[in-house]
């Protein structure tokens, strides 16, 4: 027996967090350099307002209904989950964290399942400040499918055990959800499906899943099989090391010169590198990529990227730096308008199992040192206190976050102060 527990529009919920004036109140997020809508609140979204809209797209509509807008503040979002889910591990022995918004528990042997989910809801409510939903269901696809519902329904008060229905109410519901509810199904699989006539939840249910495994996936044809009750995905109480890191950004501003190239790749590369070394790994190669806008027909168009494979796997931000310095030097075409960099690290393995350097046998042990300094005083004094004179110290290239809010919960200089 699974539950789903959902933060509600998480992002939105954040921001409301530190501005209790803006409770009931239009509010939206945008994405990197303020272009689209990422997160509404439920009153934009009664406006009609479609996820991804951009925002200058809405600037009428927004000055109309008083909209509240804000710039994506990751560090806020990202700590903010953190809290939502130490509060969960405290009260089940087993999770897993499926997103920064989401995570699945194991409710095996807990008798009165809805009283818990209503518990959570209530602590993490005064706990953190944060709505959520429960949703139970006996699969992660029938906890999604319940967690859903109970969004949408407000009588259940936040938390749906789909197992407590009868078999009849069961088959109700599924016939009332599309089957672009259930999870793993996207808009263009439910086009597929359509033409073979499967239109709800309990359409999918009930197809042949010989058939669906070879018109479709076996994917496809487990997501039925939980459908009907029969756990094919467990619960991961350990998170799987990532086989691969990707840092990328849209740049503030049309770039031309290749040093603030450089300055946007060298950023990524820093950022990436410290990725790996939280996650324990190395990294055997070093993609950078670059790319003009797509979307500016009447602007000359070019897109690069190239691979560059480090000779012993690095965990080092210097050594990785370096690497994306030869291939952007490779990749560079003067006269384009670019848009878009990034840094990808690929083929990563951990980093206590790797071939050390004959002619260099204390290297590894200093970069440890050198890096693990670097890394604890960005810690504990701020992300880039310390950093890479190849980042730049004015940044005119630099993601726009014109209406980002202070970072409340993570920085001394934006901590809320109080007067008498």
């Amino acid at each position: 027996m699974f539950a789903l527990v959902d933060c509600n529009n998480f992002y939105v919920s954040c921001e409301r967090l530190f501005r209790p004036d803006l409770k009931g109140k239009p509010v939206v997020v945008l994405s990197n350099n303020d272009g689209c809508a990422v997160a509404r609140s439920q009153e934009v979204k009664q406006l009609g307002v479609p996820m991804g809209i951009p925002w200058f797209q809405m600037q009428a509509l927004a000055q109309r209904h008083h909209i509240v807008a804000f710039s994506s503040n990751y560090a806020l979002y990202a700590d903010i989950s953190g809290r939502v889910m130490r509060v969960l591990r405290d009260m089940v022995p087993h999770s897993e964290v499926y997103s920064i918004d989401e995570s699945f528990i194991d409710l095996s042997g807990i008798e009165d399942r809805q009283e818990l989910g209503y518990q959570i809801r209530q602590r993490i409510g005064q706990w953190v400040g944060i709505p959520v939903c429960v949703g139970i269901g006996s699969t992660k696809t029938r906890a999604k499918l319940a967690n859903h519902i109970a969004k949408k329904h407000t009588e259940f008060e936040g938390v749906f055990d789909l197992e407590a229905q009868t078999s009849t109410q069961q088959s109700d519901w599924l016939k009332r959800l599309d089957a672009s509810d259930v999870w793993g199904i996207g808009r263009q699989l439910k086009q597929q499906l359509e033409t073979f006539n499967i239109h709800t939840a309990y359409d999918l249910q009930h197809a042949d899943v010989s058939w669906i495994k070879k018109r479709f996936s076996i994917h496809l044809a487990r997501t039925i099989e939980e459908l009907r009750g029969h756990a094919c995905l467990k619960l991961q109480a350990m998170v799987t090391a990532r086989q691969q890191i990707m840092v990328s950004r849209s740049l503030g501003v049309y770039v031309t010169q290749e040093e603030e190239l450089r300055q946007s790749v060298i950023s990524h590369a820093a950022r990436a590198s410290e990725k790996l070394r939280k996650d324990g790994s190395v990294t055997h190669a070093v993609m950078v990529f670059i790319q003009t806008n797509p979307y500016r027909q009447q602007d000359d168009q070019y897109t690069a990227s190239q691979w560059v494979p480090l000779v012993t796997p690095s965990q080092d931000s210097r050594c990785i730096i370096a690497a994306a310095i030869r291939g952007l030097q490779t990749i560079y075409r003067p006269g384009y308008r670019y848009k878009k960099t990034g840094v990808m690290l690929s083929d990563l393995s951990p980093a206590d199992v790797q071939q050390g350097d004959l002619f260099d046998p204390g290297a590894d042990d200093r970069r440890q040192r050198l890096m693990l300094t670097l890394d604890t005083l960005n810690h504990k004094l701020g992300r880039d206190t310390l950093f890479f004179a190849g980042q730049g110290v004015r940044q005119r290239w630099h993601m726009r976050r014109d209406l980002k809010s202070p970072a409340y919960t993570t920085d001394f200089n934006d901590l809320p102060r109080v007067s008498g």
